[in-house]
C-alpha cells in the first residue's frame, strides 16, 4: 500500500494525505477518487499536458517515463526535472513506500 502526500503550490489550498492507496492507480486516479482537482483534458491517455505534476519524492515507485510523456511534459508551463504526467505515474505492483507530489497553480491555466 502506498502513501501519496498532495502540496499545491495554488494559494489557500492545504497539503492532503492520501494512505492506504493500491497499486495499479495512476496519480490522477488517486487524486480524482478524493476530490483533489486535477485538470486531465485527454481522458488519462497521454495527448495532452494537463495533468502535469511535480514527483518530488517517490519517482522509483510509479512507472518510468517514457518518450511520449517526455514530449508532452517539454509543452507544459514550467516543467521542471521531477514533472511527469499525473495520467502516466501508475503506482508500482507489490509496491509500497511514500509518495510527495506538488500540484502547480491550475489557476494560471485558462483554455489549455
Amino acid at each position: 500500500m502506498y502513501t501519496i502526500h498532495f502540496k499545491f503550490e495554488q494559494k489557500g489550498l492545504e497539503p492532503v494525505t492520501i494512505e492506504n492507496v493500491e497499486a495499479g492507480q495512476s496519480l490522477l486516479e488517486v487524486a480524482m477518487d478524493n476530490n483533489i482537482e486535477l485538470h486531465h483534458n485527454c481522458g488519462m491517455v497521454c495527448a495532452c499536458s494537463t495533468c502535469h505534476l511535480y514527483l518530488e519524492k517517490g519517482e522509483d515507485l510509479v512507472a518510468e517515463l517514457s518518450d511520449k510523456e517526455e514530449d508532452f511534459i517539454d509543452r507544459a508551463r514550467n516543467p521542471k526535472l521531477e514533472s511527469r504526467l499525473g495520467c502516466q505515474c501508475v503506482l508500482n505492483d507489490g509496491g509500497s513506500g511514500r509518495i510527495e507530489v506538488t500540484i502547480p497553480d491550475q489557476s494560471l491555466i485558462h483554455g489549455e
